[in-house]
């Protein structure tokens, strides 16, 4: 399945969820739940709007802390109306948030459960205490059986949907195959290094997206620093190659390039990168390390 697919998917799933927050804030005899719930629609939408922008959010920030606040607030404004929400809390801690959000959900899912026992009785507090805390279990469990995934996929994840914008670390892994696959069928490879400014990172990795071929990866080392690799029949064309990389990207940055059969550590040509005194420099091939 393709990944703007997925992404149109999840972003109707959200919005049709967020719908239905808003029909039953407006059929909600209390303000308190009407307005918890407006702002769980709110959030909903905002999430739905921003789904391919993950870039701007770092995979850290606990973006599931608001939802278990939200549902934590309905349950106590409104139990009466709201108390099988409380099944919710299983759910919500299967989905990828920082260890101290899981350890605030478990707190919130057990306060809002001994709140409850004196609309659902001993009999029914306790049968669903029973029920509750394997689900819960399961939810965690599930979500730590996840990590090793999660973990892996984001060293290699396109950083912004569309666009072959890679990691760094995904750089490293491209580096020695790309230098294999130019040995095997004798093609020029260079590895051009792009340093600017934070503001103008965004606008240029998008640009030199935009100007590569399909089958050439852009990657994004930090927060100053861009990289592709460029693959040419021979020399001659890996020159005509960069004049016309230069000229469409126009940088306000510092460029480096270095052949990938002379290419040392990767750590060693940023370094270089960083204290190169023109704008544009070119490693001969005589350069090792």
């Amino acid at each position: 399945m393709q990944s703007k697919y997925k992404v149109g998917l999840m972003r109707l799933n959200l919005w049709a969820a967020a719908l239905l927050l808003i029909v039953l804030a407006y059929l909600s005899e209390r303000l308190s739940s009407a307005l918890l719930l407006v702002l769980a629609s709110v959030w909903l939408m905002v999430t739905a709007s921003l789904l391919e922008m993950s870039h701007r959010r770092p995979a850290t920030v606990p973006w599931q802390l608001l939802p278990s606040l939200l549902l934590a607030g309905l349950l106590v404004a409104d139990p009466e109306r709201h108390a099988l929400w409380l099944w919710v809390w299983p759910a919500l801690l299967m989905l990828p948030q920082p260890g101290w959000v899981l350890a605030l959900t478990c707190l919130l899912a057990g306060l809002t459960w001994w709140l409850l026992a004196d609309l659902l009785g001993i009999e029914q507090t306790l049968f669903s205490g029973l029920v509750l805390l394997p689900l819960m279990l399961l939810g965690l469990a599930r979500n730590r059986h996840l990590l090793p995934a999660r973990s892996a996929a984001r060293q290699r994840v396109r950083l912004v949907p569309g666009l072959p914008l890679w990691s760094g670390q995904q750089l490293i892994t491209d580096l020695r195959r790309e230098r294999a696959r130019c040995r095997r069928e004798g093609v020029h490879g260079e590895l051009m290094l792009l340093r600017t400014s934070r503001r103008r990172l965004w606008p240029l990795a998008q640009d030199l997206c935009r100007l590569t071929h399909e089958f050439e990866n852009c990657y994004r080392l930090d927060q100053r620093t861009l990289a592709t690799l460029l693959l040419s029949r021979d020399d001659q064309q890996a020159r005509e190659r960069r004049q016309a990389l230069l000229k469409g990207l126009r940088p306000s940055a510092k460029v480096r390039f270095a052949s990938l059969s002379s290419l040392g550590s990767l750590e060693e040509m940023v370094e270089r990168l960083e204290h190169q005194q023109h704008d544009i420099q070119v490693e001969p091939e005589s350069v090792h390390g």
